[in-house]
């Protein structure tokens, strides 16, 4: 096959971002402010102090700094698996024989097989700088206590897990390798906390959700000397340390002289979809170009697309403050489906905000049709990937099929946050056509969204 462009498009280490991009500081705007949940005021840093690290809470508060310099040990930390490739999908293509251009930030290099070590790296760096013994955390699918486990490992810093039932039951082998790089791992709700205990009396035999394991992470990260609380997702640090992704992807196409008509991303607290359209974001805020940005998340914990956009709880437990986002309640729990890191109730504030103005465009689909997604593009691509990216790979395939109806040579740019070689329990229910594709009534959101704070 002959191609102008390869099928891999690498930057060169001196070509890698040297900063974080801000994307709150382009918009007009801003997200709303984080609450205390007692007294419904502004949340001043001092407050936020004892939950979070230091540094990362000026950067959680700044929406006027464009850019923030990557340390330099985080840099060489990066440089072990960035720059990661930007791939041109021509089998994909070919499979689908549709005029389109398919493009992917493959961000699985890692030993955490995903993304999520763009942030969890920073955080532990500003958690050593600042003279803390260790940090607690919660994950989902696994990606993030992962990556947290691997970066506490490497600056000598003790890691507390909270993982949520559900994923701790399927995945064993994630779970194995958090202990592997030396972090404690606790199914959450458990019994080890006093929310944890509260959310096991109100909900006997829970599966979990994000929302009960921050809240357990939270109290354990206060009550503990020492340790401060890190986050995977949703917060407008993690956002801004994966810029770097978006940065990167932008830098990828620029060499090659391709302009994207749309970026498609996987939904579910907003770190992979921020950090990817960020750099495309900029512009699309500053009018110096547009893009159609596509944010895909589960129908079964459909946030953007019915939720409401209001403040609330970012934790089951109440704990702690109150954000203003697409939520479904922070009393939501999703049904034990394998959507994975895609469980939690909310969204990000920043993409909140974005999605709210119209920036950017908002849709569900349903699991079967995910994994259906999936199956197709490791047989043509060589890649199996985590459920979580495999709703933007559906919804890449979806707008390629226009493409094809149409004839129209659209580009499309999706994030390939991870693989899912710990997710074959779900890749087995698939193929034994045991795989619901449960999606919540319009009366279960109704009773969730009932419980939001009155602010």
């Amino acid at each position: 096959m002959s191609q102008e462009i390869p099928y891999k498009i690498y930057l060169t280490e001196e070509e890698m971002p040297t900063a974080w991009y801000n994307m709150r500081a382009d918009m007009k705007n801003k997200p709303a402010p984080l609450l205390n949940p007692g007294t419904h005021q502004p949340m001043a840093a001092e407050e936020l102090y004892p939950v979070f690290c230091e540094e990362l809470v000026k950067q959680e508060l700044d929406d006027t700094t464009k850019f923030f310099e990557i340390p330099e040990e985080i840099r060489n930390f990066y440089k072990m698996y960035r720059p990661s490739p930007l791939v041109r999908a021509y089998c994909l293509e070919k499979k689908l024989d549709t005029p389109a251009k398919i493009y992917y930030k493959f961000e699985g290099n890692n030993t955490s097989g995903s993304h999520k070590l763009n942030s969890a790296i920073a955080q532990a760096y500003y958690a050593k700088k600042q003279g803390l013994k260790g940090v607690t955390t919660e994950t989902g699918a696994g990606q993030w206590g992962t990556a947290l486990s691997m970066a506490c490992s490497y600056f000598d810093l003790d890691c507390k897990v909270y993982m949520v039932k559900v994923s701790y039951e399927q995945k064993p082998f994630r779970r194995e390798v958090m202990r592997t790089y030396g972090a404690s791992v606790t199914p959450s709700p458990s019994e080890t906390t006093n929310v944890g205990r509260k959310i096991l009396a109100a909900h006997p035999g829970t599966t979990g959700s994000l929302g009960c394991a921050i809240s357990e992470a939270v109290e354990v990260a206060v009550s503990t000397p020492g340790y401060r609380y890190v986050l995977g997702s949703v917060l407008n640090q993690v956002l801004l340390h994966q810029s770097v992704i978006g940065l990167e992807t932008k830098a990828a196409l620029d060499k090659i002289g391709v302009k994207p008509d749309m970026i498609i991303g996987c939904a579910g607290g907003g770190s992979n979809l921020g950090g990817l359209i960020a750099p495309f974001m900029g512009e699309k805020l500053r009018g110096e170009a547009d893009y159609r940005i596509i944010a895909v998340e589960p129908a079964s914990c459909p946030s953007f697309t019915r939720g409401k956009y209001a403040y609330d709880f970012c934790d089951t437990g109440m704990v702690c403050p109150l954000a203003k986002m697409y939520t479904l309640g922070s009393d939501f729990i999703p049904a034990p489906n394998h959507a994975g890191g895609l469980r939690y109730h909310g969204m990000s504030s920043t993409l909140s905000q974005l999605y709210d103005d119209g920036f950017m465009e908002a849709r569900s689909v349903k699991q079967t049709d995910v994994f259906e997604a999936a199956e197709m593009f490791a047989r043509v691509e060589g890649i199996l990937p985590a459920p979580e990216s495999s709703h933007a790979i559906r919804a890449a395939i979806d707008e390629a099929m226009k493409c094809k109806e149409t004839g129209e040579e659209k580009t499309i740019v999706f994030g390939l946050t991870g693989t899912g070689y710990f997710d074959l329990v779900a890749y087995e229910k698939f193929h034994n056509g045991e795989m619901s594709d449960y999606i919540p009534t319009d009366e279960e959101l109704a009773a969730s969204l009932s419980k939001l704070p009155k602010v």
